[in-house]
């Protein structure tokens, strides 16, 4: 995850807090104290971090507090301060320009040689191409030899369309190619890679001018290494008096402790952070939002991201709605099973799914993404080796035909205690499966509860219930009731209704653990 270390202190900090007996300013102030350490320590300015003490202790001051308030009121007044105030330290205060479907959406990305300018192109092109947008990229770098052999061999690992030149010296001019040759194909997003240099330099400032005048882009992004901490302020600011960019990405947030100085200085400028690099692989780019990001940071989770990643992933599969249909019928066939594992792989590391989950990130602490992403890999190799005729039972043929089991075993590397495992897991599965039927109704009768009668009332009933059972810790301003909102009204043209979505939600969610602990015995 992002920042875990930073998380993970912040997090201990207000954990220890509400274990506190008798809650005074004492542990209060201890607790703002580690809080304050732990930013240091990721690099966020002095100043930053005196005005986040200030302001939170300001905001609970235990002298204007009811002389009657319980430990438990003062506990979560305490958490809404923390939860607010960081926020506002990563909040820029300003919305990143937002590409509109059926036009020509150009994006031109600047920044200093070695942020990831290149490789985040191409995960951006592939975000927006998973979102239903027709994407490509433009090799506008003619300065750092190999530029376009990069580029080139990114776009086509991830299947987007690209141009470019061996021979064109003027990056102007194949920006400007590149840009007219696309639009008049009808591409959405035109991703436009310009040169950079290793420290700021006029050359490279009058180029990006000259680039942006030839193709006029909608939006200029510049691409800042997180391992710089706070010097991202100066940098940011010696940029934007040039190109007048738009959106900032911050990359290599996973890779080091001076990622949150980074965040916290381009939000001190004012200028929006688009999205965050966290990994070298094309799905390693999370949009920013500064409430989900705090929200993951402290270990309470973000539902919202968790459900659009659910459906990116499953809008993708080419066999989820085969799988729906025999779910819908009570029928899970291995080949289902096989779907559903496969989909859970495509979520990316185990500790980036955790972190979107309200206190999963810290039960899985002693779990490493590699143990977990081996343990489904072999899972796959296992199906690999069976029949098609195998794939599509219901796993009986197996059970009442040993020997398959052994040839299954003996083709994937594994053993048959592993194969036998499997099914027994399959057939866990299967009888969930079974049940569905009836969980349907259940889902179709609270969505029409939803829609009729006096809505917010019930959602208002709803998410006060869900706060008395602890989940809407950590969801400040309303995020639980947004989120329940979105649940009730996903229907409707190009959505997803509520049954639909829990559907994928429990297919990947709930049989990811079911699956981890069946191969962990």
């Amino acid at each position: 995850m992002v920042l875990s270390d930073l998380g993970r202190r912040i997090n201990a900090a207000v954990s220890n807090l509400n274990r506190e007996p008798n809650l005074d300013e004492k542990a209060f102030d201890s607790m703002i104290k580690e809080i304050c350490s732990a930013l240091l320590s990721a690099d966020v300015n002095v100043r930053l971090v005196k005005n986040l003490r200030k302001s939170i202790q300001s905001t609970v001051n235990f002298k204007d507090l009811p002389p009657h308030t319980t430990a438990n009121s003062k506990k979560r007044l305490i958490q809404q301060a923390v939860f607010d105030h960081l926020v506002q330290l990563v909040d820029p205060h300003a919305e990143p320009y937002k590409p509109k479907k059926g036009k020509s959406n150009v994006i031109m990305f600047v920044g200093l040689q070695g942020a990831g300018k290149t490789t985040t192109c191409t995960k951006l092109a592939r975000y927006y191409a998973q979102r239903g947008f027709k994407s490509c990229l433009v090799c506008a770098d003619t300065f750092r030899a190999g530029a376009y052999d990069q580029l080139k061999q990114n776009a086509t690992k991830a299947k987007i369309p690209y141009y470019g030149s061996l021979t064109q010296t003027d990056p102007a001019v194949v920006a400007a190619e590149g840009v007219a040759r696309f639009k008049k194909e009808k591409f959405e997003i035109i991703i436009v890679d310009t040169s950079g240099r290793h420290r700021q330099e006029a050359d490279l400032f009058a180029e990006m001018v000259q680039v942006q005048s030839a193709i006029k882009p909608d939006q200029t992004i510049m691409v800042l290494d997180g391992t710089i901490g706070q010097a991202a302020e100066a940098q940011s600011a010696a940029f934007k008096q040039t190109a007048d960019f738009g959106a900032i990405i911050i990359t290599k947030t996973d890779g080091g402790a001076l990622g949150g100085g980074a965040i916290s200085a381009v939000a001190a400028t004012h200028t929006p952070v688009a999205f965050l690099g966290t990994g070298e692989h094309m799905t390693d780019l999370e949009r920013f939002a500064p409430k989900p990001f705090i929200s993951k940071l402290l270990g309470y989770g973000d539902m919202s991201g968790l459900i659009e990643h659910l459906q990116t992933i499953t809008r993708e599969s080419a066999g989820m709605k085969e799988t729906q249909k025999h779910l819908a019928e009570g029928i899970f066939t291995i080949r289902d099973m096989k779907e559903q594992i496969s989909n859970i792989l495509k979520m990316g590391p185990m500790s980036k799914v955790a972190s979107m989950i309200p206190g999963l990130s810290n039960m899985m602490g002693g779990m490493s993404d590699e143990d977990g992403q081996e343990k489904i890999k072999r899972m796959i190799y296992i199906f690999d080796s069976m029949t098609t005729k195998e794939l599509d039972s219901d796993g009986k043929i197996l059970l009442s035909q040993p020997t398959r089991i052994t040839r299954i075993a003996c083709g994937s590397g594994t053993s048959v205690r592993d194969v036998e495992e499997l099914l027994t897991q399959h057939k866990v599965m299967s009888g969930l499966a079974k049940n569905f039927g009836a969980q349907k109704k259940n889902m179709a009768k609270a969505q029409a509860m939803l829609q009729g009668g006096n809505k917010q009332q019930q959602m208002a009933a709803m998410q006060k219930r869900a706060q008395a059972m602890g989940m809407g810790r950590g969801m400040p301003g309303g995020d639980m009731g947004k989120l329940m909102e979105m649940m009730g009204s996903m229907g409707g043209a190009g959505g997803m209704n509520m049954q639909d979505m829990m559907k994928n939600f429990g297919g990947g969610m709930g049989n990811m653990l079911g699956g981890g602990r069946g191969r962990g015995r």
